[in-house]
């Protein structure tokens, strides 16, 4: 008999249909069931010995919400036997209904050890709680996660002790992840947590990979990536961590007209074993990654969310560098304008803020010119070093990126009929804030929209006095100060925009969310504490009222 092994997980819906991910014990068919007669079926696929499906659930009506069951091969798996938490449900949003999206990153999933949990209480087991305990009240429509799901590369004891029995410690990766296998692992630690578990399959989620989904610092220069592909270790990580990605993630993300129309979707469910033909799709991403797109596009009414893909779709030549190469620029900027009139707020999910402290942007625009050799050879060397020691790899490292999506933002904002706010969502940098940017007199014309970068981190995670006392003080009007004097150093060219911190810095286990009704946006801020509950930090802060 089959048994479900993780999940489910609700991650698309829409007014009519939605899809729910699991992996099961062996070979079956996946069965939602909704109490209201909505429903669907698919038979498992498999990867690596795992067995996977991603049920396409149609029949529902707009507005409404219904408790689901999960079964395989017409036994009922989910909800659990015994549970104390209450029915899992599918909302289908209603076309005029208020959207809520709550967002975050960078969540180190192990478990505390003799209840102590050495970096904290745990933001999305926080929120579970409080939706747990009011099933009918105030939930997120979408829970938007930004990186950093999993970490590949700081793994817990736990996982440590099952690779030494695997592989043993010694050998490169030593206690990180080597295979697919243990990337089960990490995926098994993080969503079979009881309360984030029914979190993830009562509330849609749209994810991407920030660098711990593969390793710190992921892509950060040519010189790094010719580092890793001299090591005997690397190519296995890379490809096991692209193959994860999409099984556990990336197909979750997509709507089921698009999977229907994904090539190699259907190649996997129509082959006994997938695991070849996915080391080779996951091999040629590697290798060429324009080849791939990570990035997705969801609609929420008349809310649009791209989100981004800031680490894989790189390039890293000097004299080229980008943060999207050329063909995922051009999507973002199609899909950012696309259907003038169409949207009423543009969110942007990039897992890598775009606008941080002046300090910190600045010594990154910095080094970016010394690194290009704008200083000479030496320069360009001590360049390299800095980079990689100080995690110099934001968008402000690549100037002609940070412009270009300037650009992006302000012509999306400035149509007519345009949405009222456009929103940066960003994580990564294990604290959040918020800043508003400001477009020059003498330059194109200022969006109408409002504009702003929202940061939040980390859902669950160390927050070191360095990074509080760093970022504190990168705010601050002597760091401002200090930054002009490295930009006039390398001969930096002026920003195309200036920005100022409205918000923050906010240090903790935290979420953001937004409330978007019509044209009306309010943000909050919210911290898990001891107790397991949330506490309001920022509520109802309004971004945008109706006009």
């Amino acid at each position: 008999m089959a048994g479900l092994r993780l999940g489910p997980l609700l991650r698309y819906t829409d007014g009519s249909s939605a899809t729910v991910w699991v992996e099961t014990s062996r070979p079956c068919t996946a069965e939602v069931r909704c109490a209201d007669g909505a429903g669907g079926t698919a038979r498992t696929f498999q990867v690596a010995g795992h067995h996977y499906a991603l049920v396409p659930v149609s029949g529902l009506t707009a507005g409404t919400a219904t408790a689901y069951e999960v079964l395989l091969d017409g036994a009922r798996v989910w909800p659990l036997p015994d549970s104390p938490l209450p029915p899992s449900v599918i909302h289908a949003p209603g076309a005029d209904d208020e959207v809520r999206v709550a967002f975050g990153s960078c969540r180190w999933a192990a478990p505390p050890a003799g209840g102590n949990d050495p970096v904290g209480p745990d933001a999305l087991d926080a929120l579970a709680t409080r939706i747990a305990a009011d099933p009918g009240g105030e939930r997120p429509d979408v829970l938007v996660l930004l990186g950093d799901q999993v970490y590949a590369d700081e793994t817990s004891e736990a996982v440590r002790r099952r690779i030494d029995a695997r592989r043993g410690l010694s050998d490169p990766p030593g206690g990180e992840v080597a295979d697919y296998e243990e990337y089960t692992w990490l995926y098994y630690e993080s969503w079979l947590d009881p309360e984030v578990r029914w979190l993830l399959s009562t509330v849609p989620s749209c994810m991407i990979f920030d660098d711990h989904d593969v390793i710190d610092d992921w892509n950060t220069s040519a010189a790094w990536l010719a580092d890793m592909r001299a090591t005997d270790w690397w190519q296995e990580r890379i490809v096991s961590g692209l193959m994860s990605y999409w099984v556990h993630q990336h197909l979750g993300n997509l709507s089921p007209a698009e999977l229907d129309a994904d090539p190699l979707y259907a190649a996997v469910r129509d082959t006994p074993d997938a695991t070849d033909l996915l080391r080779a799709f996951a091999t040629r991403a590697d290798a060429e990654p324009a080849s791939v797109r990570w990035s997705y596009r969801r609609d929420f009414g008349r809310v649009r969310l791209l989100m981004v893909d800031s680490r894989a779709a790189r390039v890293l030549d000097e004299q080229r560098r980008a943060m999207l190469d050329p063909g995922e620029a051009a999507w973002l900027r199609t899909q950012a304008l696309d259907a003038p009139g169409s949207c009423d707020h543009l969110l942007i999910g990039t897992s890598l803020p775009w606008l941080l402290p002046h300090l910190v942007h600045d010594v990154e625009a910095w080094n970016a010119l010394l690194c290009r050799g704008g200083k000479g050879a030496r320069w360009a060397r001590f360049g390299e070093r800095l980079r990689r020691r100080a995690d110099l790899e934001h968008w402000a490292a690549f100037p002609e990126s940070f412009a270009a999506l300037a650009g992006v933002i302000a012509e999306a904002g400035s149509v007519p009929d345009g949405p009222a706010t456009v929103c940066v969502l960003s994580g990564d940098v294990h604290h959040a804030y918020a800043a508003e940017p400001s477009w020059p007199d003498d330059g194109p014309p200022a969006p109408a929209a409002r504009v702003l970068q929202l940061t939040c981190s980390p859902v669950h995670n160390s927050v070191p006095l360095s990074i509080r006392l760093g970022f504190r003080f990168g705010w601050s009007m002597v760091a401002r100060a200090l930054g002009r004097r490295f930009t006039r150093h390398a001969g930096c060219p002026p920003t195309p925009v200036t920005w100022r911190r409205t918000g923050g810095p906010w240090f903790g286990n935290q979420l953001m969310t937004l409330t978007l009704r019509g044209r009306a946006a309010t943000l909050g801020l919210e911290q898990a504490r001891s107790d397991g509950t949330l506490r309001p930090v920022w509520l109802n802060v309004e971004l945008a009222s109706i006009s």
